[in-house]
């Protein structure tokens, strides 16, 4: 698999065509309803972290947003700290779960995870900071997930000219399909027929298909 520059996204990931207007109006206005609303969930949930496990509450992620522009994706820290380097020296002694991370870029039982972080991961609560980043532009509510240089370059290579051709978002076909019950492959094919398949009725079904995936979580981890 030939390597990809990190700067190379930017030379042949370009928009196929901007989103219509009328959804990045229903992004502004929903973000920020969801935003304003939620402010003492939001707290609640900030407290639960700082009083459970040290480090900050926020983590930031490098992902690939539209067009291969680089944003920093919030979510509710979930991990305890120096969790990357463990990850490393975990996937170094173990095969199995070098074999599960590159099927699915998850572990069902990673042990980095926080108690209260693993509850957040199933309810997808740790992901609401996101809405700030649907408001900045940098995601849409609906959309292919965002995801990471180091993914992009081993799962996708030309297929990202496809799905940076829109605005990631924080919910979509794959979330409501099995999440990271569905291998990667499989992923890809699902953000690609929502690309292909995209409109405002289509992110209205899957955004209420969202809320019983949430409320009883099933795939995620």
């Amino acid at each position: 698999m030939s390597a990809v520059s990190p700067l190379s996204w930017n030379g042949f990931s370009k928009p196929s065509s901007e989103l219509s207007s009328s959804k990045r109006i229903f992004d502004i206005l929903f973000s920020f309803t969801v935003l304003i609303a939620g402010f003492p969930i939001f707290l609640g949930l900030a407290i639960l972290i700082k009083c459970t496990s040290p480090g900050p509450i926020f983590y930031g992620s490098k992902r690939i947003g539209l067009a291969g522009k680089q944003i920093t994706c919030w979510k509710f820290r979930t991990m305890h700290l120096n969790a990357d380097k463990a990850l490393s020296d975990l996937l170094s002694r173990d095969e199995e779960l070098k074999k599960e991370w590159l099927e699915f870029y998850k572990l069902k039982n990673d042990p980095r995870i926080t108690k209260v972080g693993k509850w957040l991961r199933k309810t997808s609560l740790d992901e609401l900071p996101q809405f700030w980043n649907v408001l900045k532009g940098d995601l849409s509510v609906v959309g292919p997930r965002p995801v990471s240089q180091e993914e992009a370059m081993r799962y996708l290579q030309e297929r990202g000219t496809k799905l940076f051709s829109v605005r990631p978002g924080i919910t979509g076909l794959w979330q409501t399909s099995g999440r990271n019950k569905v291998l990667y492959a499989r992923r890809i094919k699902l953000e690609e027929r929502y690309i292909d398949h995209r409109s405002f009725f289509l992110d209205l079904v899957l955004i209420i298909k969202t809320i019983p995936v949430m409320i009883f979580p099933k795939g995620a981890f």
